[in-house]
């Protein structure tokens, strides 16, 4: 898919850390963007600063996807591409027995059914809302789309607490290959990144000295993933037409550990 100025792309947490950053890259190359977020302020903001627009987007609501797509959609066309990174976590262990008390506390369901309906159920509400719009579009060189979405390295080595986070992003990983299937006679591919530790705004609370730590347990580079990084492999799945039922790691080889 030529990344120009006839491309239309979607961002879902567009207006921060890894869809921030794939927003930038996409208007870089004159691409026409939206950016679905929570967060009204930063969202206007950082539409204001690259060209995007900016459509409030809560991915738990069928309404509200339906009502982003919608504005996007009249604003600037049919989306040939949709990048989705909104997501988000908790730590809670499986069991957990208090130290002082001998209590033993559970992880309460609703929370982790909670990470999986932001994570899994959200992305999946996105990917069908902009898979049916695409397969109303003519094919461009054999395709009508391509859908990028956002795994983990939790996917498959949770560390501690991570249960509901790594069941998320595992449901992300083995749905990949199922939904390219679905949607290949359609001529919309998928494909989704798995990245390690990045430097996105959920790092903002650790000190120099623990992000010296996280980038140490990389082992090549000894450091934690560019935002950058991450937009520069979105665009080539959507450019290169041969990507297609992929999740490719984005983690400079690192294994995570159990903490």
């Amino acid at each position: 898919m030529k990344i120009d100025s006839s491309l239309a792309a979607v961002v879902t947490g567009g207006a921060s850390g890894l869809g921030l950053a794939t927003v930038r890259a996409l208007r870089a190359q004159g691409a026409k963007v939206a950016i679905f977020d929570m967060n009204e302020e930063t969202g206007e903001a950082m539409a204001a600063e690259t060209g995007a627009i900016f459509c409030r987007c809560d991915v738990l609501s069928d309404e509200s996807v339906d009502e982003a797509f919608a504005k996007a959609r009249s604003a600037q066309g049919q989306e040939r591409a949709l990048v989705c990174c909104a997501g988000g976590g908790n730590a809670i262990p499986t069991v957990k027995r208090d130290k002082k008390t001998g209590e033993i506390k559970i992880f309460p369901s609703d929370q982790f059914e909670w990470v999986l309906r932001l994570n899994t159920v959200g992305t999946f509400r996105c990917i069908t809302r902009s898979a049916a719009g695409m397969m109303e579009e003519e094919l461009i060189d054999g395709e009508r789309g391509i859908l990028v979405n956002t795994a983990s390295a939790a996917a498959t080595e949770g560390q501690i607490g991570q249960a509901a986070y790594s069941a998320a992003k595992a449901a992300i990983v083995g749905m990949t290959l199922t939904i390219a299937r679905d949607l290949a006679r359609e001529g919309i591919r998928v494909n989704t990144i798995q990245p390690g530790i990045f430097d996105t705004p959920a790092m903002a609370r650790a000190t120099p000295e623990m992000l010296q730590a996280l980038g140490a347990m990389v082992p090549n580079p000894k450091r934690l993933g560019s935002p950058d990084e991450y937009a520069s492999m979105a665009l080539e799945m959507i450019r290169n037409g041969y990507i297609n039922g992929e999740t490719v790691r984005l983690d400079g080889a690192i294994r995570m550990q159990p903490r």
